[in-house]
C-alpha cells in the first residue's frame, strides 16, 4: 500500500519521509500513554493504599518520563522516540541547508517542549473539561468569583480552538502529501525542524557519539556528579525505549481493546455478577481515613438516614447524594474500598415509594 501510494508524497528529496511513516509514528506515541494509564489503573485498584498515588499522579508521572526519554532521543538520535523507532530524524527546517544528525540548542529545547508540555496541557484541559461537564450534568451550581467565571468561558471555548488546531493538522498534512509544506505537523513548524530520514552515515555518527562518552574522573565534583546524572537519566531512558520497542504493538492491542469503539465488545466478554461488598471492612475498621460502614440506610460518611441515596459504580455502596458527591470531588476514591472514582460513577437510586 506505501508503494502503491508513494506518488502522493513528495519525491523532490529523497531523504523526505512519506505520508505513512510520519502518520505511523503520531498513532506510536499515541497509543503508549491510554496503555499506561489503564496499567497504572489495574495496579491502582489491586492495592489503592500502595499504588493509588500512582493513579492520582499520572499525569505528571508521565510527563517526567516522556521529558527523560525525549531528551535521550532528541540528544543522542536527533529525534522523539517515535521517530526513531521508525527511522527517522529531525533537521533544520531551512531551505538550503545540509542534512545531517544534530539539532542546534534552541531547536532541541523547542522540539523537547513542543513533545512534552503540549500533551500535557492538553490532556490537563480535557479534565478539567470532563470535570466542568459533569457538575452541570449534576446541576450543582455554586456562586463564583470574577476570575472563576473567566476559567470557565476559556474552559468553554477550548472545543472550539481544539477544533481549529485540528483543521490545521488537516490542512498541514493535505499541503505535505502534495509537496507544498515541508512539514506534516504544525508543532514541527513551531519547532523550526523538519523529519528526514536516517542513513547509513547518520548511524554511524550515533555509534561514535555514544562511544565517546567516558567517566570524567580528573574532573571536579560538580562535573562527577553532573556525569553520574546524565548517565544514570540514560539508563533509565535506554530501559524505557527497550520496554517500550519491544511492547509496541502489546500496547496498540490495549489502546485497541479498551477504546470507546470496542466497549461494548469488551463488557460482552468480560460481564461478570457484581461481587458481594467486603465484609471484612465492617468488622472493625482501625483506619482513620476510611470512614466505618454501617448498616441499615445510614450513610457511611455522614452515619445519618440516607437523603437522596447514591450509588457508587466502582464499589457498590451507598450513600448521601451531597455527602459523596462532595468526597469524589475531592479525593476522587471511594471512601469506603479507596477505589479510584470518578463523578460519572455515581448512579441516583430510585426507592418505590419515590
Amino acid at each position: 500500500m506505501a508503494e502503491a501510494g508513494a506518488h502522493l508524497t513528495s519525491s523532490a528529496v529523497s531523504e523526505q519521509p512519506s505520508i505513512f511513516e510520519v502518520l505511523a509514528q503520531e498513532s506510536l506515541m499515541e497509543a503508549v500513554r491510554p496503555a499506561l494509564r489503564h496499567a497504572v489503573k489495574v495496579l491502582a485498584e489491586s492495592n489503592p493504599s500502595r499504588f493509588g498515588f500512582l493513579w492520582r499522579r499520572f499525569d505528571e508521572l508521565f510527563l517526567l518520563l516522556d521529558i527523560l526519554l525525549q531528551n535521550h532521543f532528541l540528544s543522542h538520535c536527533s529525534a522523539s522516540f517515535s521517530e526513531n523507532f521508525y527511522g527517522l530524524k529531525r533537521v533544520s527546517g531551512g531551505r538550503g541547508l545540509p542534512i545531517r544528525l544534530g539539532l542546534c540548542r534552541k531547536a532541541h529545547w523547542r522540539s523537547l517542549l513542543l513533545l512534552c508540555l503540549v500533551p500535557y496541557l492538553r490532556t490537563k484541559l480535557e479534565a478539567t473539561l470532563a470535570r466542568q461537564r459533569d457538575e452541570e450534568d449534576f446541576s450543582i451550581r455554586l456562586a463564583q468569583t470574577r476570575s472563576q467565571r473567566l476559567y470557565r468561558a476559556a474552559v468553554a471555548a477550548y472545543p472550539y480552538v481544539s477544533s481549529a488546531w485540528q483543521a490545521w493538522v488537516f490542512c498541514q498534512q493535505l499541503l505535505f502529501v502534495f509537496g507544498v509544506a515541508k512539514t506534516h505537523s504544525p508543532l514541527l513548524w513551531l519547532a523550526r525542524v523538519r523529519l528526514a530520514q536516517l542513513n547509513a552515515q547518520d548511524i554511524r555518527d550515533m555509534e561514535l557519539k555514544s562511544s565517546r562518552t567516558g567517566n570524567p574522573a580528573e574532573g571536579s565534583l560538580v562535573q562527577r556528579a553532573w556525569w553520574l546524572m546524565s548517565q544514570a537519566a540514560r539508563g533509565v531512558a535506554l530501559s524505557l525505549s527497550t520496554s517500550l520497542s519491544l511492547g509496541v504493538f502489546f500496547l496498540q492491542f490495549l489502546e485497541w481493546w479498551y477504546s470507546s469503539d470496542n466497549q461494548s465488545t469488551v463488557k460482552s466478554l468480560t460481564s461478570l455478577p457484581a461481587p458481594p461488598p467486603p465484609l471484612h471492612l465492617q468488622q472493625g475498621n482501625s483506619s482513620k481515613e476510611t470512614p466505618p460502614v454501617s448498616d441499615g440506610k445510614n450513610c457511611p460518611l455522614c452515619q445519618r438516614l440516607r437523603t437522596n441515596a447514591t450509588v457508587l459504580s466502582t464499589s457498590g455502596f451507598v450513600f448521601c447524594y451531597r455527602c459523596i458527591y462532595t468526597y469524589v470531588k475531592a479525593n476522587r476514591r471511594c471512601p469506603v474500598t479507596g477505589y479510584p472514582t470518578e463523578l460519572q460513577h455515581l448512579i441516583k437510586i430510585y426507592s418505590p415509594e419515590s
